[in-house]
Order: C-alpha cells, then sequence, then structure tokens
C-alpha cells in the first residue's frame, strides 16, 4: 500500500494532511490516535470507501475501490441486527455477497470458505447456533470470519477490541499473528494496548500521520499525537502512564 500527499477534509476543514505511507505486504500494522483524530477516515480511504481531496492511494499498484475483491473488512459498527435469528454460518456466509451471491446460488467453493474461515477462528463448531446467543468476544470471531470468507490479502480491522475482554483482547491478537502469516493486517485503535509483540509497524494519526517500520514508540510521538506526556513500560502488553503534568 502506499499513500502520497494525502489530503482529506469534512465541510472544508481538514482531517488529514500531508499523509505518506510505504506499508510493504504481511505487514502487522497498527494505527493509532485518540478518538476523532482521523483514524477511521484513514482506513476508509485505504479500502476506497473515501476519496481524497488531494494525493493518491495506491494498493497493489491501483486504486483501492480496483481491488476491493482482496480486502476484508471488520468495522466498528455492523448492521447486524442482534435480535434477528441468524445462524454464525449464514452471517460468514454474507462476506461472499462481495462475490456475487446474490446473483446466484452458493457453490461449493462459497462453502468451502465458510468452513475454513469459521475453523480460522474457532467458530465452525457454532456454525448452527443464532448471534444472539454468544458473547462479546465469540461475535467479533464470527465477524472476522466472514471478513476471512472473502479469501483477502489485506484485512482491515476498526477497534476490534472495543467491547471485549482483556482475555479475548489477548486471543485476538494471537489470531491476528496467525493470519499476518499470509496477509496484511492493519487495525485501527485509540488505545496503546494494540501494541503487543505481534505488531510489525505503527502508525500515530492526528491530522498528520507518523509512521514508525517497528512496534516502538518514543514518548516524543505520543505526546504529539496524544497532547499528553506519557511513558511506555512494556509487560508483555504496553502500559500508559501520565506524567506529572504540573509546570516544571
Amino acid at each position: 500500500m502506499e499513500v502520497d500527499g494525502l489530503y482529506f477534509a469534512y465541510d472544508g476543514e481538514w482531517v488529514l494532511e500531508d499523509v505518506h505511507l510505504s506499508i510493504p505486504e504481511r505487514t502487522f500494522l497498527a494505527v493509532l490516535g485518540p478518538n476523532g483524530s482521523g483514524k477511521t477516515t484513514l482506513l476508509k480511504l485505504l479500502l476506497g470507501i473515501l476519496k481524497p481531496a488531494r494525493g493518491r492511494v495506491r494498493v497493489f499498484d491501483k486504486a483501492p475501490e480496483l481491488v476491493s475483491e482482496r480486502f476484508g473488512y471488520v468495522p466498528q459498527n455492523t448492521n447486524i441486527n442482534q435480535s434477528f435469528p441468524v445462524s454464525v454460518g449464514d452471517v460468514v456466509l454474507m462476506g461472499r455477497l462481495g462475490r456475487g451471491l446474490r446473483l446466484r446460488r452458493r457453490t461449493k467453493r462459497d462453502q468451502e470458505l465458510v468452513r475454513t474461515a469459521l475453523e480460522r477462528v474457532g467458530m465452525w463448531s457454532k456454525r448452527d447456533r443464532k448471534m444472539a446467543a454468544l458473547s462479546g468476544g465469540e461475535r467479533q470471531r464470527v465477524l472476522i470470519a466472514r471478513a476471512l470468507a472473502v479469501d483477502p490479502r489485506v484485512l482491515f480491522m476498526d477497534e476490534p477490541t472495543a467491547s471485549v475482554d482483556a482475555v479475548f483482547q489477548t486471543e485476538l491478537y494471537s489470531l491476528l499473528k496467525t493470519l499476518n502469516e499470509t496477509m496484511t493486517i492493519v487495525v485501527v485503535s485509540h488505545d496503546l494496548s494494540v501494541l503487543s509483540s505481534y505488531v510489525g509497524a505503527v502508525a500515530c494519526v492526528n491530522r498528520k500521520v507518523f509512521y514508525h517500520d517497528s512496534a516502538e514508540l518514543t514518548t516524543e510521538m505520543i505526546d504529539r499525537v496524544y497532547h499528553c506526556p506519557v511513558e511506555l513500560i512494556a509487560h508483555g502488553f504496553p502500559h500508559r502512564v501520565l506524567r506529572d503534568h504540573r509546570d516544571s
């Protein structure tokens, strides 16, 4: 993925300015920043959902909307009604709709990809269970499987740990590490705890984008993005510690 001189505005106000990124294939990228910093906007530009005001985005040397069939996407908010009696298997099958399933009968290939996706996230045994009966972590696994059902080369995830507990977060990063062996992973988060030992690169977003091709952040970088002095202490996962804000 390549981003060159990208600008984007809402209602005449710049949200992203002069963004430059070069992301090699099979990178595990964490996109970090405070709420309202432009993280999700950047993600949608990479997906081709939004168009830049200036600059360009290229994925596999093409405009992203031309290669969208290679993308899996897990949005922060889904349109699945939890009270609707839909099964796990049917939700994942929805991931195949982008392959024209509305216009044809489901094929053996569709069924194979659904099974493979559910097996990869450990949910095949619950394929007939209703979504409403699942825990938050299980539902998130199903949504990941739905994205994997398209057999993507890039998996985009927006705030995947926002409504799950710490145990599932650890399981999720372990799963993403395995998936990263065969695809690029882009995870958007406002939480620094996303910086597990699995992440390979970091883009900090707050109108500008600061990119590091490693998972290590400096306190200066965090200060510029979060506008708050912090120190990072790693104990398996990094922790955020606010320093004394009194004038020195």
